[in-house]
């Protein structure tokens, strides 16, 4: 087993086919089979027998110019044994046989058509007999021609394999930057109601315990809804319709005492994945205002706009979000995927404007 692999490493992909095309060198020897070599051919048989062993070996290794050299000293064997073993025209097969290391399908076949002429030349000046130089040309050009079509498909296989290893690699990749994304505004806009709720009930624990007492209620249960979103977005089955996201959006502002002022268009409905994405964006605008603007007016308007739709979102606090910023480039990353586009515009206020074409609205 150690030897089997210094000969053709694990990595080659080889198995032990190679050795079963050794039994081709058999015909080297069918000559000896009617003539004794001398002790000087002898000799000549062993150091050829050596050199073709390290040669075969190798050539499996080599590509290019380097897989060229192997090729021509086998073929330069099989000439200079021509004229005292007729069998020796199976090196030429071996020599074809590596025409597909040399470079792509056009070099190689031009390498095995040099190959099969080397071969012609060869029997013409030293066997012109029909059975020396038929069965070299021809076996050369057979399983020369076959192992540059299965080293070519087998090479476009792997390009495949490869291009798939990718697809599943940036599937993943996707996967994760969704899951970061919508924990990201799911979570952020539930601490932060959560924040706020908590100061508030701190706030009346004093003056009026009943109402802190249902203010503690609505942190529990916000926060049981939040363990259920997290565990829905980590599945990829959280679809928050506009609705709620907007039920959602307006607890929290006025838990937070910023007054919200909603214009919604009743016949906008659009599908339940695009209302998730919307509710996303929403919940992730609100967030900002809860956590960084320090307003006291929102305003939020879902309208018409040609044939698509525009979900605006503006208030007038301190601003606080970023156009390079990661909940930003998650809302863009949002509408982007359905085709729309994203503004923001900040000044006295944030303004958030997502437009949708009328594409994105079809169910």
């Amino acid at each position: 087993m150690a030897l089997h692999q210094r000969l053709l490493p694990a990595e080659l992909g080889l198995g032990w086919l190679p050795y079963l095309w050794l039994i081709y060198y058999g015909f080297f020897f069918i000559e000896y089979i009617f003539r004794s070599p001398g002790p000087v051919e002898s000799i000549a048989i062993i150091g050829t027998l050596i050199a073709f062993a390290v040669l075969y070996f190798s050539a499996y290794r080599r590509s290019g110019a380097s897989a060229m050299g192997h090729i021509a000293v086998l073929a330069l064997l099989a000439i200079a044994w021509a004229p005292f073993n007729a069998g020796s025209g199976v090196l030429f097969i071996y020599a074809a046989s590596f025409a597909y290391r040399v470079g792509p399908p056009r070099i190689a076949f031009m390498v095995l058509a040099g190959v099969a002429a080397t071969v012609a030349a060869t029997a013409w000046l030293a066997h012109p007999v029909l059975v020396y130089w038929l069965p070299g040309a021809l076996i050369s050009v057979i399983i020369g021609t076959a192992n540059i079509v299965f080293s070519e498909k087998e090479r476009h296989n792997a390009e495949l394999r490869l291009k798939q290893a990718e697809v599943k690699r940036l599937a993943r990749v996707a996967e994760r930057e969704r899951i970061a994304r919508d924990l990201h505004d799911v979570l952020g806009h539930t601490l932060s109601l959560i924040t706020v709720k908590s100061e508030l009930a701190a706030k009346l624990l004093e003056v009026d315990s009943a109402r802190a007492r249902a203010e503690l209620q609505a942190i529990e249960q916000t926060a049981r809804t939040a363990l259920k979103e997290v565990r829905a977005t980590i599945s990829g089955l959280h679809e928050q319709g506009l609705n709620e996201a907007l039920e959602q959006v307006a607890v929290s502002l006025r838990a937070a005492d910023v007054a919200l002022e909603l214009e919604r268009d009743p016949d906008i409905v659009p599908p339940l994945q695009v209302q998730a994405m919307l509710a996303l964006i929403l919940r992730e605008a609100v967030t900002n205002i809860l956590r960084h603007a320090g307003a006291r007016r929102c305003r939020i308007v879902i309208a018409k706009e040609g044939k698509g739709m525009r979900l605006e979102i503006t208030d007038d606090g301190q601003g606080g979000l970023k156009a390079e910023g990661s909940g930003v480039q998650g809302m863009r990353a949002r509408i982007e995927s359905l085709g729309g586009e994203l503004q923001l515009k900040s000044g006295s206020g944030t303004q958030i404007i997502a437009r949708l074409p009328e594409a994105a609205l079809l169910p």
